[in-house]
């Protein structure tokens, strides 16, 4: 399917959605919101696609909600909207893929809280985040629920509500960037990482993704036993099988399509 808003591509089983508001500086609005929300499901859905680097034309990889649509709305309609703006956190957190940031520019509020949700990020030097909604009289909530997941609480609330800027370095050390390149080398760097995740098992990773999300808020003994299970369930796939023939044959595996 094409989307005016986002942009899709597959290639070496990656699926590239690519941010393209960058007139808007990749702002959401609400055909953005639903169109990168049908683009992330068209890649979960899609049997070639093993892992999905989000990325973005222009100078930014989004610099969150555009203010223009913050007017003329009544109480039911702002719920309905923001639970739109807010609802690539829920989708990436359901998909069976990994899902890879790949920023530049700024990142920040809805941005920022796109790049928190995604599973894995990768950043140019130069890069940005900041949860600054609090800075136009609003406040990052949505992007607050995979922040503090990823820093904890007291630092979650300073940015929240200092609305602050931080670099990519900075993000690195917090946790919520993997990856710190030259702006130059991103693209690249971005594109080694989806290879390297593309090429293991797709039942593997996805039990990986699924089991560390599912392990969230669950207590300690618990979390191991269905952790156990799932791993006890993937040792019963094809995967499973060829992956352990193949290293002891000393030869590339031949990863089942899923």
């Amino acid at each position: 399917m094409e989307y005016p808003n986002v942009l899709v591509e597959k290639r070496e089983h990656i699926g590239f959605i690519t941010l393209n508001r960058p007139q808007a500086m990749n702002t959401f609005n609400v055909p953005f919101a639903r169109e990168l929300n049908d683009a992330l499901w068209e890649m979960e859905r899609d049997p070639e696609v093993r892992v999905v680097v989000i990325d973005a034309n222009g100078k930014h990889f989004s610099t969150g909600i555009s203010l223009d649509e913050f007017k003329n709305k009544s109480p039911k309609e702002y719920r309905e909207f923001i639970h739109l703006m807010d609802e690539h956190n829920h989708t990436i957190a359901r998909m069976k893929k990994p899902v890879i940031a790949s920023v530049k520019g700024f990142a920040l509020a809805n941005g920022a809280g796109l790049s928190f949700a995604c599973d894995l990020t990768v950043a140019a030097e130069d890069a940005r985040f900041g949860t600054t909604a609090i800075n136009v009289g609003l406040i990052c909530l949505g992007p607050a629920a995979p922040l503090a997941r990823n820093v904890g609480l007291k630092k979650a609330l300073e940015m929240v509500l200092t609305g602050d800027m931080i670099s990519a370095a900075e993000a690195q050390r917090l946790g919520l960037v993997n990856k710190v390149v030259p702006a130059d080398q991103l693209e690249e760097a971005t594109l080694e990482l989806a290879r390297k995740l593309a090429a293991k098992s797709p039942l593997a990773l996805q039990a990986g993704k699924a089991g560390i999300y599912g392990m969230q808020d669950v207590p300690y003994s618990q979390a191991l036993e269905m952790l156990s299970d799932r791993f006890a369930s993937l040792c019963c796939t094809e995967d499973a099988e060829e992956g352990v023939c193949a290293f002891l044959e000393k030869r590339k595996p031949e990863w089942r399509k899923r």
